[in-house]
Protein backbone atom coordinates (compact mmCIF):
# COMPACT_ATOMS: atom_id res chain seq x y z
CA UNK A 1 0.00 0.00 0.00
CA UNK A 2 2.91 2.52 1.19
CA UNK A 3 5.72 0.92 -1.01
CA UNK A 4 8.81 0.82 0.28
CA UNK A 5 8.27 4.04 2.63
CA UNK A 6 5.63 2.05 4.89
CA UNK A 7 7.62 2.00 8.61
CA UNK A 8 8.69 5.88 7.96
CA UNK A 9 4.59 6.90 6.71
CA UNK A 10 3.23 4.63 9.48
CA UNK A 11 5.68 6.00 12.11
CA UNK A 12 4.74 9.44 11.36
CA UNK A 13 1.19 9.07 11.54
CA UNK A 14 1.76 7.35 14.73
CA UNK A 15 3.53 10.46 16.62
CA UNK A 16 1.39 12.69 14.73
CA UNK A 17 -1.82 10.74 16.59
CA UNK A 18 0.16 10.30 20.14
CA UNK A 19 0.66 14.24 19.87
CA UNK A 20 -2.62 15.35 19.34
CA UNK A 21 -3.89 12.93 21.88
CA UNK A 22 -1.34 14.58 24.44
CA UNK A 23 -2.18 17.83 23.91
CA UNK A 24 -5.74 17.18 24.24
CA UNK A 25 -5.21 15.25 27.33
CA UNK A 26 -2.97 18.49 28.37
CA UNK A 27 -5.31 21.05 27.39
CA UNK A 28 -8.62 19.11 29.34
CA UNK A 29 -6.55 18.73 32.52
CA UNK A 30 -5.30 22.45 32.64
CA UNK A 31 -9.05 23.51 31.80
CA UNK A 32 -9.73 21.41 34.81
CA UNK A 33 -7.00 22.97 37.14
CA UNK A 34 -7.48 26.47 36.17
CA UNK A 35 -11.48 25.62 37.14
CA UNK A 36 -10.80 24.83 40.10
CA UNK A 37 -8.07 27.58 41.23
CA UNK A 38 -10.74 30.33 39.58
CA UNK A 39 -12.73 28.48 42.72
CA UNK A 40 -10.63 28.72 45.00
CA UNK A 41 -9.52 31.84 44.28
CA UNK A 42 -13.66 33.02 44.01
CA UNK A 43 -13.66 31.61 47.73
CA UNK A 44 -11.22 33.72 49.01
CA UNK A 45 -13.62 36.69 47.78
CA UNK A 46 -11.25 37.41 44.74
CA UNK A 47 -13.61 37.93 41.26
CA UNK A 48 -12.81 38.14 38.01
CA UNK A 49 -12.72 41.56 36.22
CA UNK A 50 -14.96 40.50 33.35
CA UNK A 51 -17.88 39.60 36.07
CA UNK A 52 -18.18 43.70 37.07
CA UNK A 53 -21.33 44.92 35.81
CA UNK A 54 -21.87 47.19 32.55
CA UNK A 55 -23.76 49.53 34.56
CA UNK A 56 -22.39 53.27 34.08
CA UNK A 57 -21.50 53.68 37.75
CA UNK A 58 -19.28 50.80 37.62
CA UNK A 59 -17.32 52.90 35.13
Amino acid sequence: MFGHYAGFILASYGIVAATIALLIIWVIRDGRIQAKTMTELEARGIHRRSERSNSPAAH
